[in-house]
């Protein structure tokens, strides 16, 4: 994936669309984000360059609980290219 701001909108987009509310704010992550799950809000580190918001997205995004029948096409085909290549990457461990 290249790193740039249509690939961090395309991420970004996932997410939004299954009802969560990406927030950039500062704070002290371990991981560049937190998830509060009652509320359906993901906060980022606001102070992620592109490239360190994408790759949170990518850590992030198979976490989440996202049904994709809410998915646009193009953000499901994106989804579903995440979550399979998280379980090659786990296939060969």
């Amino acid at each position: 994936m290249k790193y740039t701001q249509a690939s961090l909108d395309k991420l970004e987009a996932i997410p939004e669309q299954a009802g969560y509310v990406l927030r950039y704010e500062r704070g002290t992550f371990q991981s560049g984000y937190c998830i509060l799950e009652e509320r359906k809000v993901v906060v980022l580190n606001k102070f992620l360059q592109t490239e360190g918001r994408i790759n949170t997205l990518l850590d992030l995004i198979p976490q989440l609980d996202i049904p994709t029948d809410v998915l646009t096409d193009e953000s499901k085909k994106l989804y579903l290219d995440i979550i399979s290549k998280l379980e090659a990457e786990e296939g060969k461990m």
